[in-house]
């Protein structure tokens, strides 16, 4: 069986479409797993519509310490021997999970399944297509300038059992949970890369990703989990990797300098004045 996870809070500009994403793949073998946390708008509303019309559809509803801590409820209520995750305001591209099951029956397990995802803003303006082609560990601490990570769990999918070997997610982590287990999951699982669009991500203005990356906190916040990881790697990996991600953190600086130099200017006037209150 094939378990989707979605977690929610106060979704209902998205929630139905959501629903109607995964019913539209049209794959029997399925659960989709909706994880409310207690929500004040119509939410729940909707999950109770559709879920009275669709067994497979399973649900929850109470308070909860975080989108991790939801992440580890749907995972615990899951039945299915793969997993995936659907935010309630991403989809899937059409005909995506069935074309899944078929490269896991091919797969040892646990394995770790990732195709390419396309990155749209609010305006529906394609941004980008993530191509996370190298997965290896000591290649991702190069960091995404070279290797981008996984841009959204819908273009991704794994054994269940995976969790087994490398826990659940971290409910201290509250924006970068999805890349700390994508490290820890490729020192344990098999992993395939799949040249072919699986999922669509929106980055929406409100939303908890896009306001951190207005704050300009996303990027530190994985050069520090880049740095974290770093540590385990054995002493010449280690020095190779931290050398290359070094020299390419400094190119990708003078790229932004270049191209910004007003920002960096107010930047700084506001980093001095600061430092001067």
């Amino acid at each position: 069986m094939f378990s989707i996870i979605t977690p929610v809070y106060n979704g209902d500009r998205f929630i139905e479409d959501c629903i109607k994403v995964v019913i539209d793949q049209n794959c029997s073998d399925l659960e989709h797993i909706i994880v409310d946390g207690g929500s004040k708008d119509r939410t729940v509303e909707i999950i109770k519509q559709y879920a009275d019309k669709y067994p497979h559809i399973r649900w929850i509803s109470e308070p909860d310490k975080g989108q991790s801590d939801a992440m580890n409820k749907g995972i615990a209520m899951a039945k299915g021997e793969i997993l995936g995750f659907l935010n309630v305001d991403d989809y899937y591209e059409p005909n995506v999970l069935n074309r899944v099951l078929d490269y896991f029956k091919l797969l040892p397990e646990p394995s770790f399944l990732v195709a390419n995802c396309n990155i749209w803003n609010d305006a529906g303006e394609l941004q980008e297509v993530n191509k996370p082609k190298n997965m290896a560990l000591a290649q991702l601490l190069v960091g995404p300038w070279k290797n981008p990570f996984p841009a959204n769990p819908a273009a991704y999918f794994y054994h269940t059992s995976l969790h087994q070997k490398v826990g659940l997610y971290k409910l201290d982590e509250h924006y970068a949970m999805d890349i700390d287990f994508i490290f820890r999951a490729v020192q344990a699982a098999n992993v395939k890369y799949v040249d072919e669009i699986w999922g669509n991500h929106r980055r929406l203005e409100g939303t908890k990703t896009v306001d951190d990356m207005k704050n300009n906190q996303t990027l530190p916040r994985i050069c520090r989990l880049l740095k974290a990881y770093r540590k385990n790697l054995p002493p010449l990996q280690r020095f190779l990797v931290t050398i290359e991600y070094t020299l390419l953190r400094n190119l990708e600086r003078i790229k932004f300098i270049s191209k910004h130099p007003d920002e960096i200017f107010t930047r700084a006037k506001a980093k001095l004045l600061n430092s001067l209150t």
